[in-house]
């Protein structure tokens, strides 16, 4: 996984979205839509002194999955332990952060914790996922982007606490949402803006019923309003 290969799933994503072609870059991606999520960070293994990505980067010693599983010995020879201060810088000879870490995975870059996925980019915690980029925590997504502790998502943007949403940007708290944006605690919604603890609806902005057409039109400029802000 490249930074060319997680453009084009982007640019990809933002295009079903949005129908727009993506003018961001990714660390513009970042910054704009994964600003509040926590995600991998750059540290350094301490044995080969090369970057490493990292969850956490409380501790002080790191060392890269690939490199610990080859590291020819990490067993000490018994020697005098004489309380508690000698245990702790014992331990501390040993005690590195393992980074980089996945099982099972294909494709992954700059992401620690990935699970049975593939094509996985500066994201961690992920699960049985594909083509994803920026998110913190998910299982079974298919083209996410900043997506947070949500399942059974694609093509969305910054779903967060939800399920079954596809083609939606920033869904909190909310089941089987669809071609909607800024929707929270809401049920089975398609084609709806700004809306809140609604269900069973289609072409609402704000709490309101529209027709198809008066959406649409408000709908491109909210577009708009989101790619200029």
């Amino acid at each position: 996984m490249n930074e060319q290969s997680a453009k084009e799933i982007l640019d990809k994503v933002v295009g079903v979205v949005f129908g727009y072609q993506n003018p961001l870059s990714l660390e513009q991606a970042k910054e704009k839509f994964a600003f509040d999520l926590r995600l991998p960070q750059e540290v350094y293994d301490s044995f080969s002194n090369k970057p490493t990505w990292a969850s956490s980067i409380n501790p002080s010693q790191f060392i890269a999955l690939d490199s610990s599983r080859v590291h020819e010995e990490w067993m000490l020879p018994k020697r005098e332990l004489n309380g508690l201060e000698d245990i702790i810088k014992a331990w501390s000879e040993t005690n590195y952060t393992t980074t980089e870490r996945q099982i099972d995975s294909l494709n992954v870059a700059k992401s620690d914790g990935i699970y049975r996925s593939e094509n996985v980019y500066n994201s961690c915690d992920i699960r049985d996922s594909k083509n994803i980029l920026f998110c913190e925590s998910g299982n079974s997504y298919e083209y996410v982007v900043a997506g947070s502790r949500s399942t059974a998502s694609s093509f969305c943007i910054r779903v967060e606490d939800s399920q079954l949403c596809t083609s939606s940007f920033n869904v909190i708290w909310s089941n089987k949402v669809s071609n909607s944006f800024f929707i929270q605690d809401c049920y089975d919604v398609m084609d709806c803006m700004f809306c809140s603890h609604i269900a069973g609806k289609r072409f609402c902005i704000a709490n309101m019923q529209f027709t198809e057409e008066e959406y649409n039109h408000l709908k491109q400029q909210v577009i708009q309003w989101i790619f200029r802000s």
